[in-house]
C-alpha cells in the first residue's frame, strides 16, 4: 500500500528525473526511508490529537503537518522533535529534517522570478544549502523552527537571483560598451567599415571566434532574439547558452581591445 507513490514510475526515469533536480532527489531518499523494508517513523501523537495509531512513517507526518486542521502546537512540537533528532541523531534524520521543508520550498521556487538563464536546479541546490545550514544555527527553544528554515531558503534564493541579475548586467554592459566604442572610433576612420555585424565578421576571419558564435552574439546582443528560443533551436538549456555566448565574449573582448588600440 505504501509503495503507491511510486508504482507508474520507473526506476530509470525517477533516476532520470532527480539528476535535474536536487529537489526530486532528496524527495526519492525520502520515500525511500518512509516505505523501505524498516520504514522510518515518528510517534503520531506528536502531529495528531487522536492517531489510529502510535508510529506514523515519516511521509505521512509531513503530509499531517500541512493539513490546515493541524493545531500550531502540534506543528511546533514536531519541528522541534524533527530538528533535534537531526542534530542528536545525525543521518538519517538530517536528511529527514531537510526533506520535510520540499513541498514548500516547492511552491516558494514556483513564485520565485528566476532570470531565464538561472535554472531551477541552482536554485533548488540553494535552498536546500540553506536549510541544511540553518538547522545547525536556529536557536532550539526558538519559536516557529520552520519558519526559520523557510526564510533561510527564501533569502539565499533570492541572492542567489540578485546576483545573476547582477553578473548578467555586467557581461552584458561591458561587452556591448567595448564594441560600441569600437565602432566608434571605426567611424573616424573612412577606410573601416562603422557596423557591429562587420566587426564580428573580421573576428570570425582572425579566428577569434567561429561563424556559429558570431551568429549568437549577432543574433542576441544585436537583433534581440530570445535567448531561450535559440536554446530551443540549439538544443540545450538556457543556461548553457549563456555560459556558451559568455565564453564567446571573453574570447572576442582581448580582440576588441587590440583593434581599438590599433585605431
Amino acid at each position: 500500500m505504501h509503495h503507491r507513490h511510486q508504482a507508474h514510475c520507473p526506476a530509470s526515469a525517477r533516476s532520470q528525473s532527480a539528476l535535474r533536480s536536487p529537489l526530486g532527489e532528496l524527495e526519492q531518499s525520502f520515500l525511500a526511508l518512509a516505505h523501505g523494508a524498516e520504514p522510518l517513523t515518528l510517534p503520531a501523537h506528536l502531529v495528531c490529537d487522536a492517531p489510529d495509531r502510535a508510529a506514523w512513517p515519516i511521509d505521512r507526518v509531513r503530509t499531517h503537518l500541512a493539513h490546515p486542521s493541524t493545531r500550531p502546537e502540534l506543528r511546533e512540537q514536531t519541528w522541534r522533535e524533527v530538528v533535534r533528532r537531526a542534530r542528536d541523531l545525525g543521518e538519517p534524520w538530517d536528511v529527514v529534517a531537510v526533506a520535510m521543508t520540499v513541498p514548500v520550498l516547492r511552491r516558494m521556487l514556483a513564485r520565485l522570478a528566476r532570470p531565464v538563464h538561472l535554472e531551477r536546479a541552482e536554485a533548488e541546490q540553494e535552498a536546500l544549502v540553506a536549510v541544511a545550514m540553518a538547522l545547525r544555527t536556529a536557536a532550539p527553544e526558538a519559536k516557529r523552527l520552520d519558519r526559520e528554515l523557510f526564510s533561510a531558503a527564501d533569502r539565499a534564493v533570492h541572492r542567489l537571483v540578485y546576483a545573476a541579475r547582477r553578473h548578467a548586467t555586467r557581461e552584458t554592459g561591458a561587452h556591448a560598451a567595448l564594441l560600441d566604442r569600437l565602432c566608434t572610433v571605426s567611424q573616424e576612420d573612412p577606410g573601416e567599415p562603422a557596423d557591429e555585424v562587420t566587426v564580428l565578421a573580421h573576428a570570425v576571419q582572425a579566428g577569434v571566434v567561429d561563424v556559429a558564435d558570431a551568429r549568437l552574439i549577432a543574433r542576441t546582443r544585436l537583433n534581440g532574439e530570445s535567448m531561450s528560443l535559440l536554446a530551443v533551436e540549439r538544443g540545450m538549456s538556457v543556461r548553457q547558452l549563456y555560459r556558451h555566448r559568455n565564453a564567446a565574449e571573453q574570447n572576442l573582448a582581448p580582440y576588441l581591445q587590440g583593434r581599438l588600440k590599433e585605431l
